[in-house]
């Protein structure tokens, strides 16, 4: 079957099989391969991908659901000049990342979370990263980098950033 969406801003159109998932045709169609799949049975969130701004695990969820929609996975949030996405680099100044396997559905889902709650307290953050499982960091250093980002968010929102000018919305790439 012949499916149109939107990946990583960019209009796409491909052929699929009626029972592939999005995972599949990301990683062996479009050649996405930061996007992971480990479980197969949506417990990790390894396959996070984001469609219409919500993470799904893209393990379970059927290709053909995402025609006529918005896709993006981690290969979409690096600036167009290379330039890390806020929670990218928040990642890694706050070594949030070890092997990083779960590192890009990990930052698909903050991303998710601080376009959603722009101030979220530490219980919104761990329920909201419920389904994303890190066998390295800890934790710890992923709270951090989403904190991180929400205080940066909050500056730049009231104005108080001299950056703000730059890019008053952080969610958006």
């Amino acid at each position: 079957m012949k499916i149109a969406f939107v990946l990583n801003q960019q209009p796409v159109e491909l052929e699929i099989e009626p029972c592939e998932t999005l995972a599949e045709t990301l990683r062996n169609r479009c050649g996405l391969t930061g996007l992971k799949v480990s479980c197969e049975v949506q417990v990790c969130g390894a396959c996070t991908a984001l469609v219409n701004g919500l993470p799904v695990s893209a393990c379970t969820f059927l290709a053909y659901e995402a025609r006529g929609r918005e896709v993006t996975t981690i290969e979409g949030l690096a600036g167009k000049d290379g330039r890390l996405h806020p929670l990218q680099q928040a990642f890694v100044d706050e070594f949030a990342l070890q092997c990083g396997f779960c590192t890009p559905g990990m930052i698909l889902a903050a991303k998710s979370l601080l376009d959603e709650n722009r101030e979220p307290k530490d219980a919104d953050i761990i329920a909201y990263m419920d389904g994303n499982i890190c066998r390295c960091t800890g934790y710890l250093p992923i709270m951090n980098a989403i904190r991180r980002v929400a205080a940066v968010m909050r500056k730049r929102a009231t104005g108080d950033d001299p950056t703000s000018a730059r890019s008053a919305d952080l969610g958006s790439r």
